[in-house]
């Protein structure tokens, strides 16, 4: 274990992360807001933490290995949470405790959404953008970005890369060099992000709240500037662009630059994964927009316009609301919440388990049961035309089952502290999809809940973004092991 080279990274990364908090004060001082001294505080002790790290070890020269990669990564997440919430324990406006603070900069970061604050309405903006601002950072994977930097610190960052992006078949790269994939992957970001701000801007929204909702829609986070979420706007184009960006952000980020760059959008379809995503949303819209008008719930119109916005932001584990979709007819919440276990694509920036690894688990069954007509055939599993591993097959079949144990142990651990079965079973998916929004007592914001609920939830959201094994591997002796 190279730790020196680990520190160096850290408090070189930790640096940079500092840095963001400086732009709030921007927004303080655009709107005339008395926030700026906290946000320089909290950037001073960022900073010299990192300074601290890093220090010691600049001369640190070497390539990272894998276990390496591993520990920058989880510890790179668990220390940019603690800083994170610096600017919130610190800001008088919101008066939170640490617990508090950091369950919302882990709620941003891990792009789940989940929130303690209310009163959105009345917050200084600086405080609203830094939320927000925490979100988009997250979405990208701080530790992708930063794989564009290491080569100037002399430190491969191959590891890191294949240690923090999501999904089961990630490709190891997309083009040649690594720093040239962070490169192009944070490109199609960014200019998501511009066109979905444009696009709100366009549709009415202020500036600020167009910036805002872009950095919260395309890391599918779903912070909000408001209470009401999107609901506030009551406006259906802004519902429309919301959800199409939602969309285009649940889907593989490869897929993004294999289509752009050949300019084949047909790629889309094409693809078996991102084609079973699609499907899925528009069989669950159906279903959403259909229960809502039979029930009574709204008329046909409302319905399709409620029915299938809040579909797409919790199957894509966005977490934005129009309305209050926990009191719709019990059947609906828990339906979409299902949905939400789904997430997303492979190497997107949604949560939950990954529509990559349902596919294959899917494949698998129907090959099972084909087996037992035919005992001896050979059936390989195959995605794009590629035969899929034995290997992944198996981590995939361990993923369900660790995931599975870890969803039930994380209710059992919540319904201990007194809260109901509602509210422990759909905050425990909530965190571990990285959803965000819940039933119950967390139908609209984490406030109310004991601080020991938090500190499990605060750790399902980390399991949930690192894909649980990455965080997991670091508590086996194995691993420490020479």
């Amino acid at each position: 274990m190279h730790f020196a080279i680990i520190a160096r990274v850290l408090g070189m990364l930790l640096v940079i992360f500092s840095l963001t908090m400086l732009t709030p004060v921007v927004v303080a001082f655009i709107y005339a807001e008395n926030t700026s001294p906290t946000f320089v505080l909290a950037f001073a002790i960022t900073l010299i933490v990192g300074m601290i790290f890093w220090l010691p070890s600049r001369q640190a020269r070497g390539e990272l290995r894998t276990r390496d990669g591993f520990v920058v990564t989880v510890f790179f997440w668990l220390v940019l949470s603690s800083f994170g919430a610096l600017p919130l324990m610190l800001s008088e406006a919101l008066h939170l405790s640490f617990m508090d603070a950091l369950f919302e900069s882990v709620s941003g970061l891990t792009t789940t959404g989940a929130t303690v604050i209310a009163g959105l309405d009345n917050l200084p903006k600086s405080i609203l953008y830094y939320r927000q601002q925490l979100q988009w950072l997250g979405g990208i994977g701080i530790v992708v970005i930063a794989v564009a930097i290491l080569p100037m610190l002399g430190v491969g960052g191959m590891q890191i890369y294949r240690a923090e992006t999501p999904g089961p078949m990630k490709d190891s790269k997309l083009t040649p060099r690594i720093t040239e994939t962070a490169n192009v992957l944070f490109k199609i970001y960014l200019c998501l992000t511009i066109a979905c701000a444009l696009a709100y801007w366009a549709a009415g929204m202020s500036g600020f709240d167009a910036i805002s909702h872009s950095f919260s829609t395309v890391s599918i986070g779903g912070f909000s500037t408001h209470d009401a979420s999107i609901g506030f706007f009551d406006n259906s184009a802004i519902m429309a662009i919301c959800s199409f960006f939602m969309i285009i952000a649940g889907l593989n980020f490869a897929l993004h630059f294999h289509a752009w760059h050949s300019r084949r959008p047909s790629m889309y379809w094409a693809d078996p994964e991102a084609r079973l995503y699609l499907l899925l949303l528009l069989v669950g819209a159906i279903i959403t927009c259909c229960y809502l008008y039979y029930s009574g719930t709204f008329d046909r119109d409302e319905s399709i316009r409620q029915g299938a916005f809040q579909l797409i932001s919790i199957m894509t584990t966005t977490g934005f609301t129009t309305s209050e979709f926990h009191t719709w007819p019990s059947f609906l919440p828990f339906f979409l919440i299902f949905l939400s276990f789904f997430g997303a694509c492979a190497g997107s920036t949604g949560g939950g388990i990954k529509i990559g690894r349902m596919l294959i688990l899917a494949k698998q069954g129907l090959r099972e049961i084909y087996r037992l007509v035919h005992p001896n055939a050979l059936l390989p599993i195959k995605i794009r035309n590629r035969t899929v591993p034995t290997r992944v097959v198996d981590a995939i079949w361990a993923f369900m089952g660790v995931y599975l144990a870890i969803f039930y142990l994380m209710v059992l651990l919540l319904l201990a502290t007194g809260l109901d079965y509602d509210t422990a079973w759909s905050a425990t998916a909530a965190s571990l999809n990285n959803l965000g929004p819940g039933l119950g007592a967390v139908a609209t914001n984490y406030g109310e809940i004991g601080g020991f609920a938090k500190w499990v939830l605060c750790w399902g959201m980390l399991l949930g973004r690192l894909e649980i094994f990455t965080l997991l591997v670091l508590f086996t002796p194995t691993f420490w092991r020479k």
